[in-house]
C-alpha cells in the first residue's frame, strides 16, 4: 500500500480511528494506543513520510529520496514511527474529549452529549420505543443507559419521537367492589365485599369505592364509618344497590338505617346509580298476632330503616343518584356541616307511609338544588338544630310539601333559623310550604323565607300550624315553639282546600309574618268539595305588603299585644 499526497495522513488517521473506536468505551485508552502503534508499524513499511520537513503534509514529490542519514539507519525508522504515533495519539485524545464513541457491541451511532434535553435532536422512533419498553418492564427503575442520552423512566416527561406516550400507571386509589368478591347478580349477598372495599379505601386519601354499572348488588345493613378514615373519599355509585328483604338481615328489633356514612370528612356519594330500598314489604306490614308462628318468623321488624344516612360528617356531597322505595326516609343528614345535594331523584308511591324525601336534623350549611322528589311524606323535612339552609330549583310532588318541623315533640326545645326556599314547583301535595310545631314545646323558628313557589293542585299552599298532631287527638298544652320573621313571596298557582292556614298559639303568637305577591286560585276537585275556600288565621301577626288573591284579612297587622310575650327565656336559642 502506497500513500501519497495530502490525503495520505487523513486515510491513516481514519484507519487508526476505526481501529481505536472500541478502545474509548471498551478496553481503555492504553489498549487502543498499543494497537494503533502496531498498525502504524505495519503501515510505515509501505509509507514514506518526511516528518521533519513537512510534519502534517507530504511534499509535492512523494518519490523523492530521503536523506541518507535517516534512510540508512533503523533508528531513523523508529524515530519516525514514534513521532507519528505521538501526533496521532494527541489527535485521538482531542477527538475523544468531544465525542462519545458508542460501544462497539451495541452497534449504535455516535451522539452529541446533551444536558437536560439540551439542543440536541429529538430521539428517534426506535429510541422512544425502547423508552416505553423500559417503563413497562420496571416503572420504578432510575438507572440510565450509558451513552444513549436516555431519560430515566421515572422522569415523567412524555416520550418524544413518534408522538406516542407510555400508558398511564394503574390507579391504585380505585377500589371496585367486584374486585373484592361482589357478584352483582341481584341474588347473592354482597355485603362483605362492600365492607372489604370500604376498609381498603378508608386507608387512602381521596380514594374511590366503585359500584360499577350494569350490575345489581344485594346489600344488608352496613356502616361506612370513620373517624379514622382518610378524608375526601368518593363513593362512585353507577350500579344498583338492593336492600335485603330477609328478616334475619335486620334482626328482631330492626335498625334505624340501611346504608350509613358516619364521622367522615369530604365524603361524596355520586354517580348515575340507584339505591332501591324495596320497601313494599315494609309498607304492607302485617300484625304478627294475626299470623301463625311460621309466618311470624318471616315478618320484617316494625322498626323501618332510612335508606341512606349521613351522621356527624362534614363537607358532604350527594349528587346524581336515584333513591327509590325506601321503607322509611330516603335520605337523611344528622349532625352534619357543609352539605351539598344536587341532581338527586327520589321516588316512592304517594301512599307509602313516612317516606320523607330528604330529612335534615342538627345540620348547618345545607344547599339542596336541582332535585326531583316524589314520596309519601315531606319532600324535604327540616328538623331542630338546622340553620343556614338554602333550597332552590326543586320539583316536589306528590308528597306533603316542604316542611319545617314538627318541632317540640315530647316538650322538647327546638331551634331553626336562616332557611330559604325558593324557585320550587309543587304538584298535588297536601301542603306547600309549611311550619309545624307540637304543643308543649319551646324554642324558636326565625329568619325563614319562602319565595317564588309555584303550586298546582296543592291542598293548602301556605301553612303555619302550632297545634300539629299526627293522630286523632293530642293533649292541649300551653307552651309552644315560637315562630317569628317568616316571609311568603310570590306564591302562585292553584289550591284545592284553602289558600292559607295560619294557626298560632295563644301563649306564643306568630309575629313578623309578611305576605307579598300571593296569587292563588281555587281548583274544585270532587274529593275536596267545600262550601268555602277562605283562608284561616289565629293569633297570626304581620304585614301585607301587596294585595293578595284571594284576600287574607285574618292576618292581624302589627305585633302582638304587650301581654302576649312572643319570646320567653326558654325560647332563646
Amino acid at each position: 500500500m502506497h500513500v501519497s499526497g495530502p490525503a495520505g495522513p487523513s486515510r491513516a488517521i481514519a484507519l487508526l480511528l476505526s481501529l481505536a473506536r472500541p478502545s474509548c468505551m471498551g478496553m481503555g485508552m492504553k489498549w487502543g494506543a498499543t494497537k494503533a502503534m502496531t498498525q502504524v508499524k505495519l503501515l510505515s513499511s509501505r509509507v514514506s513520510l518526511p516528518l521533519f520537513k513537512h510534519p502534517l503534509s507530504f511534499p509535492p514529490q512523494a518519490q523523492k529520496p530521503c536523506p541518507s542519514l535517516f534512510c540508512s539507519s533503523s533508528f531513523s525508522v523508529m524515530l519516525r514511527l514514534k513521532a507519528l504515533t505521538f501526533l496521532l495519539l494527541l489527535l485521538l485524545l482531542a477527538l475523544c474529549s468531544g465525542v462519545h464513541l458508542c460501544d462497539a457491541r451495541s452497534g449504535t451511532r455516535w451522539s452529541r452529549t446533551t444536558r437536560g434535553g439540551g439542543s440536541g435532536a429529538a430521539p428517534s422512533a426506535s429510541a422512544a420505543a425502547i423508552g416505553r419498553k423500559g417503563k413497562a418492564r420496571s416503572s420504578g427503575s432510575s438507572h440510565r443507559q450509558s451513552g444513549e442520552g436516555s431519560r430515566s423512566p421515572t422522569d415523567g416527561d412524555p416520550v418524544q419521537g413518534d408522538g406516542s406516550q407510555a400508558p398511564p400507571p394503574q390507579d391504585t386509589t380505585v377500589f371496585s367492589v367486584v374486585e373484592f368478591g361482589a357478584k352483582g347478580d341481584g341474588v347473592t349477598d354482597d355485603t362483605q365485599a362492600f365492607e372489604a372495599a370500604w376498609a381498603a379505601a378508608c386507608k387512602v386519601e381521596a380514594s374511590t369505592v366503585l359500584v360499577p354499572s350494569g350490575l345489581e348488588f344485594v346489600v344488608g345493613p352496613i356502616s361506612f364509618s370513620g373517624p379514622y378514615c382518610k378524608p375526601n373519599i368518593l363513593f362512585q355509585l353507577d350500579g344498583t344497590i338492593l336492600a335485603q328483604t330477609s328478616a334475619r338481615a335486620w334482626g328482631s328489633a330492626g335498625l334505624l338505617q340501611w346504608l350509613e356514612f358516619t364521622k367522615l370528612t369530604g365524603i361524596a356519594v355520586q354517580g348515575s346509580g340507584v339505591i332501591n330500598g324495596r320497601g313494599q314489604d315494609w309498607w304492607t306490614y302485617a300484625d304478627p298476632n294475626d299470623a301463625d308462628d311460621e309466618s311470624v318468623e318471616m315478618l320484617l321488624p316494625r322498626t323501618k330503616p332510612t335508606a341512606l344516612r349521613f351522621y356527624g360528617s362534614s363537607n358532604v356531597t350527594v349528587a346524581g343518584i336515584t333513591i327509590v322505595n325506601s321503607s322509611q326516609c330516603h335520605l337523611k343528614f344528622d349532625s352534619c356541616e357543609g352539605v351539598m345535594v344536587h341532581d338527586l331523584s327520589v321516588s316512592s308511591p304517594e301512599d307509602s307511609p313516612n317516606t320523607d324525601g330528604i330529612h335534615l336534623q342538627n345540620s348547618r350549611g345545607v344547599d339542596i338544588h336541582h332535585a326531583t322528589l316524589a314520596c309519601g311524606d315531606d319532600c324535604i323535612s327540616i328538623q331542630t338544630g338546622c340553620s343556614d339552609v338554602n333550597i332552590h330549583s326543586v320539583n316536589c310532588g306528590p308528597g306533603h310539601g316542604i316542611s319545617i318541623g314538627g318541632l317540640g315533640r315530647f316538650n322538647t326545645k327546638a331551634c331553626v333559623s336562616n332557611v330559604t326556599v325558593r324557585d320550587v314547583k309543587m304538584f298535588r301535595t297536601t301542603t306547600g310550604v309549611r311550619i309545624k310545631t307540637w304543643q308543649g314545646g319551646s324554642g324558636l323558628v326565625q329568619g325563614v323565607r319562602f319565595s317564588n313557589i309555584q303550586v298546582t293542585e296543592v291542598q293548602t299552599p301556605i301553612m303555619i300550624d302550632q297545634f300539629y298532631c299526627d293522630r286523632a287527638t293530642c293533649r292541649n298544652q300551653t307552651s309552644a315553639v315560637a315562630v317569628s320573621g317568616v316571609q311568603y313571596e310570590d306564591v302562585r298557582g292553584t289550591f284545592t282546600v284553602r289558600p292559607a292556614h295560619l294557626a298560632c298559639s295563644d301563649s306564643s303568637p306568630c309575629s313578623g309574618i309578611t305576605l307579598a305577591g300571593i296569587q292563588l286560585q281555587p281548583l274544585p276537585l270532587p274529593q275536596h268539595r267545600r262550601l268555602s275556600y277562605d283562608p284561616f288565621c289565629w293569633q297570626a301577626f304581620g304585614e301585607l305588603y301587596t294585595p293578595t288573591v284571594p284576600p287574607i284579612p285574618c292576618l292581624q297587622i302589627g305585633r302582638p299585644a304587650a301581654g302576649n310575650s312572643v319570646l320567653s327565656d326558654g325560647d332563646l336559642c
